[in-house]
C-alpha cells in the first residue's frame, strides 16, 4: 500500500507529462482507430460467408467526455480497437480448413461476446440471457449480431473446445534439462494473440522504451480450481479406464490405505464413479503458501498433510508478466497451461526461450521469480540464452545449514560468497559485459567484523592471509559467472540476495503478480466455468489477451482525464 507521501499508480501517472502526451485521446486521435495487429504468416480465412459480421463502428463517441465517464473499460476497448483484422487469425486458430460445411458465426463477433463474459464475470447462461434481452441490444450490433441470431450455449461450447483444442499444432521448444538431456515442450499457439495484444499496447505507446529496452519479466503461477467438484484426491488415468471381473480397474486411494472405491457397480463399469469425468486431467495439489521444499519430516504423501496445506483440485496457469515501471502497470506476454500437480520450471524455461520468436525487439535484463523456479534449468536459460540477471529466490538445501562447511565450498546460504577464513565478501556489482559478479573482501578481517564462520586454530584478527598487502585496498577479487567454483549455481545470483535492489526489483514483480491474480479472481477465474483442458486452457488465454486490452483502455482513460478532456 502506498505511503500517505507515496502517491498511487494512477497518481504517479496522472503526473507523467510523456505518459499524457502519447497515451491521451488527444496524442492518439490521428492514430484511431487503433488496428489489431496482423501476422504475416496467416492464411485468408476459408469462410466467405457468417452468420454475423463484426464491423467497426467509429470511435467519435470517445470524444464525448460526459458519455466517455460512464463507459466501462470493454466500452471503451469497443470503440478505441478495430478488431476486423483479427477475423483470419481467430479462423486459423479454430481450425478452420475449408469454406464447405456449416456456416459459422464470425469468430470476431465469439471473441467479442466472449471477451465480454470474461470482463464481467458471468456464467454463460447469464451471458446469453443479456445478448437477448433489448437492453443489450447496442452490444449485439457492435459484436456483429443481426435480427436475433444468436449463438447458444452449446454453441459457445463448441467454440472454446476448438479454440483450445488448435493450440497445440506439433510445434515444440527444446528445453536443456542438462549438458546431456533435453525435453521437448509443446507450445501454445493461443499465445500468439496474447502477443498481439502487447504488440497493440507497445506500438500505440503505452509501454514506455525503457521497459521493453532494459525488459523486468517474471512468471506468476496461478492455480484454478476445475469446475468438477473434488470427489477423490488419489485420481490418476486409470480411473478413467473401463474395468472388469477379469481385468479389474487399480485404485491408488485403497494403495495408500484410504478407503476408495470397489468399481463393483454397473455406475463405475467404464469410470470410477468417483471421478470427474468432465475434467479427467484435473489433479489435486496441496498449496502449502512456500515454494521452499519440505523439510525431512515433511517428505510424506499428500494425504497425511492435510493439515500443512489447503487442498486445491483442477490446473495451474503459468503467465509471464513484463513490468514496467516507470508507469507502473504490467502486460501478459505469455502463458502455460497444465494440470495442477505438474512442475513449473521446465515450461517457464521454454517459455523464456521462445521470446525472442514471440517480440524479436524486446531485450531482457532482469528474470524475477520465486523459489519454484530457482533450478538449473531455468537459472541457465536466463543467464546464458537471455544474457539477464538472475533474480530468482533461493531454493534451500539441507546442506545450507551446515556452516562449517561454509568456507570450503566458498558461499554461505544467502549464495553470498565467503573466504576460506570465513568473512563475507561484498558486493562490487554485476558487469553485463563480461556477465559476472565482482567481490571482494575489502579486509574487514582487520576492521573488527565477526567472521561469519568462526574456524578452529584461526586467530582474530587473523594475520596470515596472501591478500593482507599494504598495496591491495580491495584485498581479495573473486568473479562469480554462472556457477560457483565447485559447479553450482543453485545459489548463485547476478543482485545480491537481500540487498535493497533485490528487493525493489522483487517487490515490483511480486506487485505485477498478485494485480494478475486479482484481476482473475474479480472475473471469477479462480474456479474454472468451463469442464475440460481444451475450454479451460481457451478460456485463461482469452482471460490474458482481455487483460492485456483492459490495461490498454484504463491507461487511455487516465492519460485522457489527466488532459481534462
Amino acid at each position: 500500500m502506498p505511503t500517505p507521501s507515496q502517491p498511487t499508480a494512477a497518481q504517479a501517472r496522472a503526473q507523467d507529462r510523456d505518459f499524457i502526451a502519447r497515451c491521451s485521446l488527444s496524442a492518439l486521435r490521428g492514430q484511431l482507430p487503433l488496428s489489431w495487429p496482423v501476422s504475416p504468416d496467416i492464411p485468408p480465412s476459408p469462410k466467405r460467408v457468417y452468420r454475423s459480421h463484426y464491423v467497426y463502428q467509429g470511435w467519435e463517441e470517445l470524444e464525448d467526455a460526459a458519455r466517455r465517464k460512464h463507459f466501462s473499460d470493454f466500452d471503451i476497448l469497443l470503440r478505441l480497437v478495430d478488431f476486423s483484422t483479427l477475423r483470419d487469425e481467430l479462423a486459423h486458430r479454430l481450425g478452420w480448413t475449408s469454406a464447405k460445411g456449416h456456416v459459422p458465426f464470425d469468430p470476431v463477433s465469439m471473441f467479442l461476446l466472449i471477451g465480454w463474459r470474461i470482463v464481467n464475470g458471468w456464467s454463460r447462461a447469464e451471458l446469453l440471457r443479456k445478448l437477448h434481452d433489448p437492453r443489450y441490444a447496442d452490444y449485439a450490433r457492435l459484436f456483429g449480431f443481426e435480427e436475433g441470431c444468436f449463438p447458444t450455449e452449446g454453441g459457445l461450447r463448441h467454440w472454446l473446445t476448438a479454440l483450445g483444442q488448435h493450440s497445440q499444432n506439433g510445434d515444440t521448444v527444446s528445453v536443456a534439462l542438462d549438458e546431456k538431456q533435453a525435453t521437448a515442450v509443446a507450445w501454445e499457439y493461443l499465445n500468439d494473440l496474447i502477443a498481439r495484444s502487447v504488440t497493440l499496447l507497445l506500438e500505440s505507446g503505452f509501454i514506455t522504451p525503457s521497459a521493453w529496452g532494459e525488459a523486468l519479466i517474471c512468471p506468476d503461477g496461478m492455480l484454478h480450481d476445475a469446475a468438477s467438484r473434488l470427489k477423490c484426491g488419489s485420481v490418476t488415468e486409470t480411473c478413467y479406464q473401463p474395468t472388469s471381473a477379469d481385468n479389474p480397474r487399480p485404485c491408488p486411494a485403497q494403495k495408500k490405505g484410504h478407503r476408495g472405491c470397489d468399481c463393483d457397480t454397473l455406475a463405475c463399469a467404464e469410470v470410477c464413479r468417483r471421478a470427474t469425468p468432465r475434467d479427467p486431467e484435473a489433479r489435486l495439489v496441496q498449496y502449502r503458501g512456500t515454494n521452499q521444499p519440505p523439510a525431512a519430516s515433511e517428505e510424506q504423501d499428500d494425504e497425511e498433510k492435510t493439515g500443512r496445506g489447503v487442498l486445491r483440485y483442477g490446473y495451474a496457469s503459468l503467465p509471464l508478466l513484463l513490468v514496467d515501471p516507470t508507469r507502473r502497470f504490467h502486460v501478459i506476454l505469455a502463458d502455460h497451461f497444465s494440470i495442477a500437480n505438474d512442475r513449473q520450471e521446465v515450461p517457464f524455461a521454454a517459455q523464456l526461450l521462445q521470446l525472442a520468436s514471440c517480440y524479436p525487439t524486446l531485450r531482457v535484463k532482469d528474470v524475477v521469480g520465486d523459489a519454484a523456479f530457482g533450478y538449473t534449468v531455468v537459472l541457465r536459460v536466463v543467464y546464458k540464452n537471455l544474457r539477464a540477471r538472475r533474480v530468482i529466490d533461493l531454493r534451500a538445501h539441507p546442506t545450507d545449514r551446515d556452516r562449517k562447511r561454509w568456507p570450503e565450498r566458498g558461499y554461505d546460504d544467502h549464495g553470498r560468497p565467503i573466504c576460506a577464513l570465513g568473512y563475507r565478501l561484498t558486493s562490487n556489482g554485476f558487469d553485463f559485459a563480461k556477465r559476472r559478479h565482482k567481490w571482494f573482501c575489502r579486509q574487514v578481517c582487520q576492521t573488527g567484523e565477526e567472521p561469519a564462520v568462526e574456524l578452529e586454530d584461526v586467530p582474530q584478527p587473523p594475520m596470515e592471509c596472501p591478500h593482507l598487502r599494504e598495496d591491495s585496498a580491495f584485498g581479495y577479487i573473486l568473479n562469480v559467472g554462472f556457477s560457483f567454483a565447485d559447479g553450482s549455481c543453485r545459489l548463485a545470483r547476478d543482485v545480491p540476495y537481500g540487498s535493497a535492489a533485490w528487493k525493489r526489483l522483487y517487490h515490483r514483480a511480486r506487485n505485477a503478480s498478485e494485480s494478475r491474480n486479482a484481476t482473475f479472481e474479480r472475473w471469477g477465474l479462480k474456479r474454472l466455468p468451463v469442464y475440460g483442458v481444451p475450454r479451460s486452457k481457451a478460456i485463461i488465454f482469452l482471460a490474458d489477451v482481455w487483460a492485456n486490452l483492459t490495461t490498454l483502455a484504463r491507461l487511455f482513460r487516465e492519460a485522457t482525464a489527466a488532459t481534462g478532456g
